[in-house]
């Protein structure tokens, strides 16, 4: 069995910091990530990873950032039964003013600068994701659109 999901690392700009976004489950209370789902029918990776953005930090105004798609992967249990699952992860830079809201599916909804972040994010590939997010986000910001 497989699953396909698309998530997203969102970011902020905050008085001259930058800050990212992180869920605590409501499922796995230890568990700290970005948010993510099921990609549904008629869905394109990057429109499930909007959609989940919104429904699970209320958040809209979203800029997405070229020129980032990463992939991670790793295998579950269901119900006794062995899921294989591949998420497609996007980059965002939250332009809304507000900090979001919290959705029934998470205990809380943090903004932490890289440094903390990086050592809330509860598993290995989701850390090595904002890794590589911080180096693209750096890169982005050397290098302003004119």
């Amino acid at each position: 069995m497989m699953e396909h999901s698309a998530g997203m690392v969102l970011y902020r700009e905050r008085k001259g910091k930058r800050e990212y976004l992180l869920l605590k489950s409501t499922y796995r209370s230890t568990f700290w990530g970005f948010p993510k789902g099921l990609i549904e029918a008629g869905e394109s990776e990057l429109q499930t990873a909007l959609r989940e953005v919104s429904e699970e930090t209320g958040l809209f105004e979203i800029e997405v950032i070229s020129g980032f798609e990463e992939k991670t992967h790793f295998w579950k249990t269901v119900k006794g039964k062995k899921v294989y699952k591949e998420v497609i992860w996007f980059l965002g830079k939250v332009l809304d003013k507000n900090d979001g809201k919290v959705s029934s599916e998470h205990e809380e909804l943090v903004w932490l600068p890289f440094e903390e972040a990086i050592v809330r994010v509860t598993h290995k590939q989701e850390k090595e994701l904002l890794r590589k997010a911080e180096g693209k986000i750096s890169q982005v910001s050397q290098y302003p659109l004119l």
